[in-house]
């Protein structure tokens, strides 16, 4: 038996708790358990974890009709850097609030808004809020299935010349044991986020002064949301907040545009594409074939709405880095989850940005 080969002994007597073993054959590097069972789904959930407590991992295939689990060792990363996502979520932050402040004074040249202060704090409580709920909805579905994960990074961007964040990542330190596991960890965040957003939205339309065209025409070559793609989503919100009337304008005060930043990093999170969370969604649903035409199909998505940057990403990365795979890569997909991957799909239509709504309501 070489050093990467589990101990036959240990492995058997896990495999055989939860199993009926039919054969028993080793590898170079894992043992092969030959089982006959139909009802394997949650079996196989149980295995997994009390493999993982050693410093295991099992992997289900079929091959000609017969199911066997791959048993094999695996070698955690005991690389802790706790201070890094601290650093990183004082410096986004900071970001936040730089560019929170100088959109206020920007505006207040226009039509006053409020102390540009006290507006960047609320600015920056809004769209920090939206990205860590996003991310607490990942780490909250990983943990109800006993999946360790980092805490959330969060990524700086540019303010006042660009976005002052580019969202936020947690790294997985467990296995995706199923289709179900791998959907509800991808689904969780764009949930969690979105109801923020949206209450985020409607705090951000009473914060939003209502001018009339002819002032937005000379400040602004677009009006439609001071130049900004509307969503189906932020149309329905101003109109039941009372901002939509003839010949005039919403004013889109920062806290409106953290909101319209959580529409559109929901809506690009919900793409079927590589490994956004939308992408995980569409593995767990259709599989790795499908999901690479998806990636493709979200790519020319991103392009013809003006994301170029965003399409170059995804197409470049994409190409290097596979999707997750499930352990268990046979089960399918439970009902219930099928109808919520409809219910995603349409979430993602009324958040997507297009260029002119105005024909719409």
């Amino acid at each position: 038996m070489t050093s990467d080969t589990p101990p036959l002994e240990e492995a058997s007597k896990l495999v055989s708790s939860e199993f009926h073993v039919n054969e028993v054959r080793q590898n170079i590097d894992a043992l092969q358990f030959e089982i006959d069972d139909k009802d394997f789904k949650q079996k196989f959930v149980a295995l997994s974890r009390k493999l993982e407590t050693r410093h295991l991992v099992a992997r289900l295939e079929r091959f000609e009709g017969r199911l066997f689990i791959l048993v094999g060792k695996f070698y955690p990363s005991t690389s802790r850097r706790p201070w890094i996502h601290r650093i990183l979520f004082a410096v986004t932050v900071a970001m936040v609030m730089i560019d929170g402040y100088y959109r206020t004074q920007a505006a207040n040249s226009i039509v006053n808004i409020g102390d540009p202060v006290w507006i960047a704090v609320l600015y920056t409580a809004s769209l920090m809020g939206i990205l860590g709920i996003h991310e607490l909805g990942h780490m909250f579905a990983a943990r109800y299935h006993k999946l360790k994960t980092s805490w959330p990074y969060f990524i700086p961007g540019i303010p006042v010349f660009g976005i002052p964040t580019f969202g936020a990542v947690i790294q997985s330190r467990a296995f995706m044991v199923n289709r179900d596991i791998l959907f509800d960890v991808g689904a969780s965040g764009p949930i969690a986020g979105l109801i923020v957003a949206i209450v985020v939205s409607i705090f951000g339309a009473h914060l939003s002064p209502v001018i009339p065209e002819s002032l937005a025409k000379e400040h602004f070559a677009h009006t439609d949301l001071m130049g900004m793609h509307e969503s189906i989503m932020m149309k329905a919100v101003l109109l039941l907040t009372g901002k939509v009337s003839e010949g005039t304008q919403v004013f889109m005060s920062p806290v409106m545009f953290a909101a319209w930043l959580g529409f559109l990093i929901t809506f690009l999170n919900l793409l079927p594409a590589w490994q956004l969370d939308g992408g995980h969604i569409a593995r767990a649903m259709f599989g790795n074939k499908l999901h690479r035409i998806l990636t493709y199909v979200s790519v020319v998505i991103l392009f013809l709405l003006g994301y170029w940057f965003m399409a170059l990403y995804v197409l470049s990365f994409s190409s290097r880095t596979p999707g997750i795979r499930p352990l268990d890569d046979i089960s399918p997909l439970s009902r219930n989850r099928k109808v919520m991957f409809i219910a995603l799909i349409g979430i993602a239509v009324v958040l997507a940005p297009l260029p002119s709504l105005t024909n719409l309501f």
